[in-house]
């Protein structure tokens, strides 16, 4: 999907300020992680640097921005999600024994699984420490306020993680089951982020309330997107191998598609290239062919831009300003992606 030229036009000046913000960031981040420390500080700052999208730490400063609020410690707080984040995918890389991520070896890969997990564990736990330094002097409401949020928010992450445990290798849980465990697992820190954002820059209830609709809709298009991409794109975009997910017997957006809408045939095709019996490698291949006849992709790519369109519309209860043209255009380039 390539977006019309009328929409990149509409897309240049929030881009720009998207652009400024996560350079205020990544000055932050290495900032933040020197070289040369010592050795969970060199870990940490490997699994964080070069950064990713820093998406969810720009949704945080811009959500705050949205509601009229600003200010320098939002950088700082910003990134605390981005620990959060991070710590989480060193421990998705366990648990699914995945060896590359962001395009070079995963934490795991480079440094063994016991570190990768102690990392994990200590950018976790850093996220309090990075979230409460940077509010300090905002209203103690407000600090405390964010806090719940992030320690819910990952409560919540885990509770997906542990949800998807239960789906794997099974074609036919059900969307319900897939959307309640996305929306755990994925949506959780783009809500934390958001809502947690419109609560530091002082947002009202009913802007918080906005904000949180356009987080959940928002997660929901990003995870359906990102689950496209073993099919739409190549690794050496995405960073990430295409047999991830086959491997780990997950049952994706698209795929769930797939076995709802294929006859009976093309159902136990799915299950058996989650059971393992297939090498992900042969797999994929016939899963793909598959998830084209049947229009399950053409549907998954539906979906993914009817919930970015809603996250947009949420965004109509706040001020006409930079952060929420900015947050507009994130929902637009959710679904227009290749990583």
């Amino acid at each position: 999907m390539t977006l019309p030229d009328s929409a990149m036009t509409d897309l240049v000046t929030p881009l720009t300020e998207a652009g400024s913000t996560i350079e205020l960031l990544l000055r932050e981040l290495d900032r933040s992680w020197p070289p040369g420390a010592e050795r969970l500080q060199e870990i940490s700052r490997y699994a964080l640097i070069p950064a990713g999208k820093l998406l969810r730490p720009l949704l945080l400063v811009e959500s705050a921005h949205a509601v009229g609020g600003g200010g320098p410690e939002l950088v700082r707080a910003a990134l605390s999600v981005e620990y959060l984040h991070v710590g989480s995918l060193i421990h998705d890389d366990v648990i699914d024994g995945d060896a590359v991520r962001r395009g070079r070896p995963s934490v795991a890969a480079r440094y063994g699984v016991t570190d990768a997990i102690v990392a994990g564990d200590a950018l976790m736990l850093g996220m309090f420490a990075a979230l409460t330094d940077a509010v300090e002097g905002l209203p103690p409401h407000r600090a405390l306020a964010a806090v719940r949020v992030f320690a819910r928010a990952g409560v919540d992450l885990c509770r997906g993680q542990a949800l998807e445990g239960e789906l794997r290798g099974d074609p036919g849980c059900g969307l319900d089951r897939y959307l309640t465990m996305t929306a755990l697992k994925t949506g959780a820190l783009f809500r934390a982020a958001c809502l947690g954002g419109a609560i530091l820059g002082g947002g009202s209830p009913a802007q918080q309330r906005a904000i949180t609709g356009y987080a959940e809709h928002l997660g929901l298009a990003f995870q359906m997107h990102d689950d496209l991409l073993p099919y739409t794109s190549d690794p050496r975009s995405t960073g990430k191998s295409a047999l991830s997910d086959l491997a780990a017997g997950r049952p994706t957006f698209p795929l769930l598609l797939g076995y709802a809408m294929a006859p009976a045939a093309g159902r136990r095709e799915l299950e058996v290239a989650l059971d393992g019996t297939l090498p992900p490698a042969e797999a994929l291949p016939l899963v793909h062919g598959l998830l084209e006849n049947t229009g399950a992709l053409d549907a998954a790519r539906e979906q993914a831009a009817a919930h970015a369109a809603r996250a947009k519309e949420s965004l109509a209860e706040l001020p006409a300003a930079r952060g929420a043209a900015v947050l507009a255009a994130v929902a637009d380039l959710s679904v227009d992606r290749n990583r």
